[in-house]
């Protein structure tokens, strides 16, 4: 049976009063089903239904022991006597010839867990986590420090157990770290969330979702951006290196040349379409838009999204869309309808996880002897990746990318656009 009260008390509470289900406490907790169950039943581990060991040589001294044990738990102020000292007051007071493990093993079975730290100790616990359940009483735990005259952001170990004496419940530090996990607090470090001040920005993130997930079978959703420009250089990265080995490049180096790659992803079937470019214009999207009417003329409407940069919302770039839409309701081929990202949120262009890949392989630790060389490796890799997919296709979910560095997909907080890797 499962012996950690804080935890057991932990699961109850998450159960019982918070409804988690019981299979997403197993799945974060590792602990078995059939034992989740049996913690629902029993406000406390129950005690072992096995037979109780024998100590032989405790015998006369269990009065003892009992009386001891009893006059520790009506000990409110004074110091509670551990297991140890009443085993030496036993040898000292009464002759006892047993050891340290029989004392220990008899308080654990008749007065709680067998992995006793104290007598009293567990006691102590499960009464300071009922006393924490109360509103009044954990208010210290969400609130800073200051507001307890600490100077302090964040709490210590040292300054809850004062807050705590101060509350009339002073606690050891293992006291302590239990009452705080069975309320379900954990150390956590604030993580900084990448962040967008476009005020449609939830309405253009809730229109992207709706077209992915009405996406018909004639209709293909393009994700859209530029890669670079970077120069063609030898470029650190990770790399094996043999013992006292120290791989360095220069900070300083002559560019053999400078490239930036435009390129879109087409999110149903996983290809990538790509070329390269001079400048980062309206004449490049122009001509990216262009490429993929040609290559995807059989499609009823072609969906193109794109962070919020000013080449990709210029007044030529919509009139060419107009003027596509125009002719394809007259003689047939793909509408084009865009689907901007809101502003400022280039960090939730999906294709940005494909380019973080694609650096990390071939781009990284790389030292291409010039600017022809670099495009075979880039056009290589991506010749590969459709290929791959064509074989195996996967229509657009979280995980069909495969292993690029950062999860594919429209989430408010993910971060498509690995800065270890751009």
């Amino acid at each position: 049976m499962y012996r950690d009260i804080a935890q057991w008390t932990m699961v109850r509470r998450k159960v019982l009063e918070e409804g988690v289900s019981r299979r997403q406490i197993a799945r974060e907790t590792g602990i078995n089903r059939g034992t989740i169950r049996k913690m629902l039943l029993h406000t406390l581990p129950p005690p072992f239904s096995a037979r109780s060991p024998q100590y032989p040589k405790l015998g006369q001294h269990i009065e003892t022991i009992d009386r001891l044990v009893a006059a520790n738990r009506s000990a409110a102020t004074e110091p509670r006597s551990s297991v140890a000292a009443i085993s030496r007051a036993l040898k000292h007071d009464e002759g006892f010839a047993g050891s340290y493990s029989a004392v220990k093993g008899y308080v654990g079975k008749h007065f709680g867990p067998g992995r006793n730290p104290g007598v009293g100790v567990w006691d102590d616990i499960y009464e300071m986590i009922l006393l924490l359940k109360k509103p009044d009483a954990i208010r210290f735990l969400h609130e800073p420090p200051s507001d307890h005259g600490i100077n302090r952001t964040s709490w210590t170990m040292a300054h809850l157990r004062e807050v705590l004496a101060k509350e009339g419940a002073p606690a050891c530090a293992e006291v302590v770290r239990s009452i705080i996990k069975a309320a379900g607090y954990r150390w956590r470090k604030a993580r900084v969330v990448l962040t967008s001040n476009d005020p449609e920005y939830a309405e253009k993130l809730a229109r992207i979702r709706s077209i992915l997930s009405g996406l018909g079978a004639d209709e293909a959703f393009f994700s859209i951006d530029e890669f670079g420009p970077f120069a063609v250089k030898a470029k650190a990265g990770r790399v094996l290196a043999v013992p006292g080995e120290m791989p360095q490049v220069a900070q300083w180096q002559k560019s053999k040349g400078c490239l930036i790659l435009t390129a879109a992803l087409e999110l149903s079937g996983n290809q990538v379409t790509h070329f390269y470019s001079l400048k980062k214009n309206t004449t490049e999207m122009i001509r990216m838009m262009n490429l993929l009417l040609d290559r995807y003329r059989d499609q009823r409407k072609l969906y193109l999204s794109w962070d919020a940069a000013s080449w990709h919302v210029s007044k030529k770039l919509f009139e060419r869309i107009e003027e596509n839409n125009a002719a394809a309701i007259e003689t047939g081929g793909p509408l084009v309808e865009t689907a901007p990202l809101p502003a400022r949120a280039q960090f939730l262009n999906v294709i940005e996880s494909i380019f973080s890949g694609m650096a990390r392989a071939i781009i990284h630790n790389s030292d291409y002897g010039s600017v022809d060389e670099a495009k075979a490796a880039i056009d290589r890799y991506f010749e590969e990746r459709n290929r791959h997919f064509r074989e195996h296709p996967r229509r657009a979910g979280n995980r069909i990318w495969g292993k690029e560095r950062v999860p594919p997909e429209f989430a408010e907080g993910n971060n498509c656009k690995d800065p270890r890797y751009r």
